[in-house]
């Protein structure tokens, strides 16, 4: 299982995605993900769909989500390796 340090977690780049609509999202969030093997990206995500259907597409994808804070709509996720 991962488990980045709190540094990695505060240092990851951010990717704002607002109220954007889970299939918008996950198709930029694919984007970066991929430009990015191996990284943490941290997602703000605020679309009421967003705490089903993040960890639901990280499971299909073979992406890790590391960390979820629900407080402030935060979602930490490893970016694969082999794309």
């Amino acid at each position: 299982m991962d488990h980045p340090d709190p540094e990695e977690l505060a240092g990851a780049p951010v990717f704002d995605a607002g109220h954007m609509g889970c299939g918008e999202l996950v198709m930029l969030l694919r984007l970066r993900l991929k430009a990015a093997p191996g990284q943490l990206l941290c997602v703000i995500a605020l679309d009421s769909g967003a705490p089903e259907d993040l960890p639901a597409w990280c499971r299909m994808t073979a992406n890790v989500l590391v960390r979820n804070d629900p407080n402030t709509n935060r979602y930490w996720i490893r970016s694969r390796l082999q794309w």
